[in-house]
């Protein structure tokens, strides 16, 4: 007898999206079970004199008595992470009488009603893994950290992709172009895209690219190391894109020409075409990338879809030649790359200096 294909197919995805929901559900209670052993453990050393004298060796008793009950997973290092969980993560409601005392009513498989109830409220607060949240902790920026955590749930990130998003900067290259207020929203909603500046970055970081800054590479070299980390440079342009053509050609006049770079943006919903440059931007390349952007616009795009986008990606950026050469009203922008992680300090550094001149130029407007 043949066996349907199609059977095996659905067959194959409702068991791999059980395993997934296991999996989530493992996760979720490793995460719940940490947090209230990290609230547990500071509430005992907060008993006291006597007790937080006795602290400075608890972690290695109790971490005995664990690993040999129940075995890998509490060390002396884990303990104290867990620790460090509850003190950052403090929920307001979930208070001492928690974890210490979830007492007596219990259902009829024995587990506490109140032990229900508390994974319940702690399982819709932690939405990751317990390995994300390990690397989160090493955020030292309250802010940074809320946001990477916001943007590892809504975007599914993997723990590669949050380390790599974390470590390329990405919420100090974003804060970059926002005001106070912006920096705060992005703190605390995330990246919100409702218009084209919202995903744009200064430089782009192509490390993933594996290019020397020091070897002599093409456009070419550049534009095809992109196409073969395509996964890696969707994540590394923003939310909502769709890659659509490499080397688009279109027609005008018997004359080819030919768009390195074309994307759409479901989000925005419109079109980004993408050009790029190894060498020092031109008024010749803000000129081309207009035409580019002008053809999509009167050509390709439909009548219900936003204004295309032009991004020019270069190896040097001229702000005060894009500023004479476009109109202010221009959806064309420059944006450097480069091909090794940002200093967090030296952005650091360039956020504070945007927020005190705009802070400086908002004074001067209201006064």
């Amino acid at each position: 007898m043949e066996i349907d294909r199609h059977l095996i197919k659905e067959l194959r995805n409702i068991i791999s999206q059980a395993r997934s929901l296991v999996v989530r559900h493992v996760n979720s209670l490793q995460v719940v079970s940490n947090y209230l052993i990290g609230q547990r453990i500071v509430e005992f050393e907060q008993g006291g004199a006597e007790r937080a004298e006795y602290g400075k060796s608890l972690l290695k008793c109790l971490s005995t008595e664990l690993t040999a009950e129940f075995g890998r997973g509490y060390s002396h290092r884990n303990l104290d992470l867990m620790k460090k969980f509850y003190l950052i993560y403090k929920i307001a409601g979930i208070s001492q009488t928690s974890s210490a005392k979830l007492l007596p009513v219990e259902s009829a498989d024995g587990v506490s009603s109140d032990v229900i109830m508390i994974s319940q409220t702690l399982s819709a607060k932690f939405k990751l893994s317990w390995s994300h949240y390990v690397f989160l902790m090493t955020v030292g920026d309250q802010k940074g950290r809320s946001f990477y955590e916001i943007e590892a749930i809504n975007g599914d990130w993997s723990l590669k992709e949050l380390r790599r998003q974390c470590n390329s900067s990405l919420y100090e290259r974003l804060a970059l172009s926002r005001d106070k207020d912006g920096v705060q929203k992005l703190a605390c909603e995330g990246q919100i895209v409702t218009k084209p500046e919202d995903n744009l970055k200064d430089p782009y970081v192509l490390e993933f690219l594996g290019l020397s800054e020091k070897s002599k590479y093409s456009e070419n070299d550049l534009e095809t190391a992109i196409i073969d980390k395509l996964e890696d440079f969707l994540l590394e342009l923003g939310k909502g894109f769709l890659f659509e053509a490499r080397q688009k050609r279109f027609t005008f006049d018997d004359d080819h020409y030919f768009v390195d770079l074309v994307f759409y943006n479901r989000l925005l919903r419109c079109y980004t075409l993408i050009d790029l440059k190894i060498g020092e931007l031109t008024h010749q390349d803000l000129g081309q990338m207009q035409m580019y952007v002008n053809y999509f616009d009167r050509y390709v795009k439909l009548d219900d879809e936003k204004p295309t986008i032009g991004i020019i990606i270069c190896n040097k950026n001229k702000k005060s030649l894009v500023e004479i050469t476009l109109p202010k009203d221009a959806n064309i922008h420059a944006s450097e790359y480069q091909l090794y992680l940002p200093s967090k300090e030296e952005l650091k550094k360039q956020m504070d200096e945007v927020q005190a001149e705009w802070e400086d130029r908002h004074g001067h407007d209201e006064s």
